[in-house]
């Protein structure tokens, strides 16, 4: 019986670091599974930024430089209350909308302090508490790693692109912009 009970604690003892490398024992960006564009952990591990981002101070329009650190997602995403990769300015022809908030606006809150969790759908139209939204087909790409029927979510205004919010996924730590597309 010694020997099982001593077998037992070896292993429990080989297996809680790596439980913690995949994320599970916490940390600035803890969390577990893959990001977008490949990797080993979560970045976003829970972080809810407290706001979204400043107006972009440039006017430029191709979005670049995601990947700002080696353990950092390749897609736009918040490092501490950073938002990385929002910074194309108002004139990026990939936002442009002819009819901005065609069905409404989102009414649901903003911010850390209303946080949702998706219910279903996929990248062209999922759902939450009977709201809907529909991700930026430019942004598709950054959004194959959620899981439409669980994931933490938080929407905020976007400053610089009128008619779409930006979605965070607080488990990834990454955002896209969705367009409202009403109840």
């Amino acid at each position: 019986m010694k020997a099982l009970t001593g077998l037992f604690a070896a292993a429990l003892i080989c297996s809680v670091p790596a439980y913690a490398q995949r994320g599970g024992g916490g940390g600035e960006h803890g969390g577990g599974g893959v990001h977008g564009g490949g990797g080993g952990h979560e970045f976003g591990g829970g972080h809810i930024p407290a706001h979204g981002p400043e107006p972009a101070r440039v006017g430029g329009g191709e979005r670049d430089g995601f990947h700002d650190g080696p353990d950092h997602p390749r897609a736009p995403h918040v490092d501490g209350e950073r938002w990385i990769g929002h910074d194309s300015g108002r004139n990026d022809p990939h936002y442009h909308r002819d009819h901005p908030f065609e069905h409404g606006r989102f009414t649901g809150g903003f911010g850390r302090d209303h946080v949702f969790h998706l219910q279903g759908g996929d990248r062209s139209r999922f759902f939450f508490n009977g709201f809907f939204f529909g991700i930026a087909p430019y942004d598709y790409g950054f959004v194959n790693d959620w899981l439409w029927d669980s994931d933490p979510i938080v929407v905020y205004d976007d400053p610089d692109h009128i008619g779409w919010y930006l979605v965070y996924n607080a488990r990834l730590g990454t955002y896209v912009h969705a367009d409202y597309l009403g109840r």
